[in-house]
C-alpha cells in the first residue's frame, strides 16, 4: 500500500462515517483536493485491491477488508497525536500534520507498544474516538453545542473543525475537552449563544457552536 492510497482509504472511512452512504467520486476530490479523474483511477486500483466496492457513476464504499485497513490508519493518526500533546507537549492545534507523516508507519507492534505505553486512550486530544487494535471504535453520545437547548448544562467533548485556526481561538476562550458549558440565552438574529464556560460568562456565534461537540450532563 502507498500513502496515497492509504489516505484515500482513509478519506473514504471518514466520509463515510458522515454520511454512512455510498461515496461520491466528487466529495473524494473535493476531499482529497484533486481531479475527479485523479480518484477514479485511484479507486480502480483499491477495487483490484478487495479495498473498496466501486461502481461507475454509483459511487464507493469500503469493504470489510477496506474499512478495517482504514480503521488501523486512524487509530495509528490518533494514537500519535495522543503521543505528541500528552508526551512531548504539542498544542492540539500543532499535532495534525506530524500525525500525518507518522500514521503510515507500518509496524503493527510499535503501535499496539504505543497504545500501551499511554495507558490504551479511547479518544484524541480532539475527542475523537480511537479504534482499539481490532477495529473495534467506542461512539460517544454527543451533539453540536448549537442543537442544544437554553439552560441546559453539558461538557465539552470534542470538535467538529480540526483547523489551526479553530482550535487557536479556542485555545484563548479557554474552550478544551472537559470544559463544563451552560447556555444562558441565545440571539434571535444570528443565533449566538451567551454561555458559562466553567463559570465564565462568554458570548460564542453560530459558527463556533457549530463546530462544539458536547455531552448533556
Amino acid at each position: 500500500m502507498t500513502f496515497s492510497e492509504e489516505n484515500y482509504l482513509k478519506a473514504i472511512y471518514h466520509l463515510n462515517v458522515n454520511f454512512d452512504e455510498e461515496i461520491s467520486t466528487n466529495a473524494i476530490a473535493e476531499k482529497m483536493e484533486t481531479k475527479a479523474s485523479s480518484v477514479t483511477d485511484m479507486l480502480k486500483k483499491l477495487a483490484e485491491k478487495g479495498l473498496v466496492n466501486y461502481k461507475k457513476y454509483q459511487g464507493v464504499s469500503l469493504t470489510n477488508e477496506g474499512k478495517l485497513y482504514a480503521k488501523m490508519i486512524v487509530r495509528k493518526h490518533r494514537l500519535w497525536e495522543v503521543f505528541l500533546v500528552d508526551k512531548l507537549e504539542f498544542s492540539w492545534d500543532e499535532v495534525h500534520d506530524v500525525a500525518e507523516q507518522l500514521e503510515h508507519i507500518k509496524s503493527e507492534k510499535l503501535i499496539n507498544k504505543l497504545d500501551a505505553f499511554l495507558g490504551n486512550p479511547k479518544e484524541d486530544p480532539h475527542g475523537d474516538p480511537i479504534p482499539d487494535a481490532n477495529g473495534m471504535v467506542i461512539k460517544v453520545d454527543k451533539k453540536l453545542l448549537s442543537e442544544i437547548e437554553i439552560e441546559q448544562n453539558v461538557i465539552c467533548v470534542g470538535v467538529k473543525d480540526t483547523s489551526s485556526e479553530f482550535l487557536q481561538y479556542l485555545d484563548k476562550q479557554k474552550i478544551a475537552l472537559g470544559s463544563a458549558i451552560k447556555i444562558i440565552s441565545k440571539e434571535d438574529f444570528d443565533a449566538s449563544l451567551q454561555l458559562y464556560v466553567d463559570e465564565r460568562e462568554l458570548m460564542v456565534s453560530h459558527k463556533i457552536a457549530s463546530n462544539l461537540f458536547v455531552k448533556i450532563v
